[in-house]
């Protein structure tokens, strides 16, 4: 039995809207400012990012060897730490080196970070090459003034030499003496090092002087009215290096560290290894500063970035110097002693008294300062 087949029926149709060409240009919109925003994240951002960088044990070794090695002298078995710190830094000078905002945006969210403008750290005109090897040539003069300092702060004689290397721009010896000049005599009294020239320098009240010199093996004697700079101190407005005559051999080798920072913590190694007895007491100490010859101790950078990369490698004390203490305060790790030097013999003294469980409370930090 069939069935007739049902009509189909006819839909009737909607009338159609016209398209809102606000609506395509909305897509068009929205699909722009998703593509910016990707873009955004990766495209290169004129900052750069400390964040916490391992630490070295001036006393013990790397894949290198020791860290410290003397020779010609007696040295004593070092035990416990005396940790040099780093920080890492992402990006540099030129855009191909600056950190993405993505990363920059990560780093401002850590604590343990900083981010900083690329021109507040380099100057405009300098390439990474530049600083890499400035970085260099600051880590191989610190660790000479670290052995110059450990040797003066042992009552350890050694020969020094200073030398012309450059002049700024308002030199007042610039036109009197020439590069590589060895300084001899100030007013006839011998130059032992820096601090023999700016004391002589400051007591001349911006009369000439007489400065003896060594040029191309001949000795001869110039005289230079300096000039008083903002601090009121009186300059020659002349860049120095130094050479050094050590009376035995002292090694320091570390590799892909660059920069002074590291000066203090190696002077302090090398008192350890050539002073009879466990100064740190087995304990582990960290710190950072640069070093002269003389010993004086000097500020750094990152040095919130190196207290939390020295707690989370175990140090118990750390050494901090004076003119970092604002960046101190605030951001001392938990657990972490730090005290404040300003001399390699405060150094010492911290190490000592804390390495021998002695009185630490009069010594300085930066609260009490």
């Amino acid at each position: 039995m069939s069935y007739p087949r049902p009509a189909e029926q006819a839909v009737p149709s909607r009338p159609q809207r016209p398209k809102d060409p606000r609506f395509s240009a909305m897509v068009v919109s929205g699909v722009i400012a998703v593509v910016l925003m990707v873009a955004a994240l990766f495209l290169p951002a004129p900052y750069i990012v400390e964040s916490p960088g391992p630490t070295f044990n001036t006393l013990g070794k790397t894949d290198q060897g020791r860290v410290i090695q003397v020779e010609e002298h007696q040295a004593y078995p070092a035990t416990g730490h005396l940790n040099l710190t780093t920080v890492y830094v992402t990006g540099g000078p030129g855009p191909r080196n600056n950190v993405s905002i993505f990363q920059a945006f990560e780093a401002w969210a850590d604590p343990a970070d900083s981010v900083l403008p690329v021109g507040l750290v380099y100057p405009a005109d300098v390439t990474r090459d530049q600083i890499q090897q400035q970085n260099a040539a600051a880590m191989d003069s610190s660790q000479d003034s670290a052995i110059g300092a450990a040797l003066t702060q042992l009552g350890i004689e050694y020969g020094q030499e200073m030398f012309v290397v450059g002049f700024t721009n308002d030199s007042a010896a610039m036109e009197i003496l020439q590069k590589d000049d060895i300084l001899l005599r100030i007013n006839g009294e011998k130059i032992e090092n820096i601090d023999t020239l700016r004391t002589e320098l400051n007591a001349s009240g911006g009369d000439s002087v007489q400065l003896t010199i060594k040029r191309n093996g001949d000795t001869v004697t110039e005289e230079v009215t300096p000039n008083r700079a903002d601090s009121g101190d009186y300059q020659l407005g002349v860049f120095l290096g130094t050479n050094y005559d050590f009376p035995f051999t002292v090694e320091i080798g570390l590799q892909n560290v660059g920069g002074p920072s590291a000066g203090m913590m190696f002077a302090l190694g090398i008192v350890d290894k050539l002073t009879e007895g466990k100064m740190t007491g087995g304990k582990f100490f960290a710190g950072t500063g640069t070093i002269s010859p003389t010993g004086e101790v000097g500020p750094i950078g990152g040095i919130a970035q190196k207290m939390v990369g020295a707690s989370k490698d175990g140090a118990e004390v750390f050494l901090a110097p004076a003119g970092n203490c604002n960046d101190v305060v605030g951001n001392v790790p938990a657990g972490m002693d730090v005290y404040s030097v300003e001399t390699l013999d405060d150094a010492v003294d911290v190490v000592e008294t804390a390495g021998s469980d002695g009185d630490t409370s009069q010594l300085p930090t930066c609260q009490n300062q």
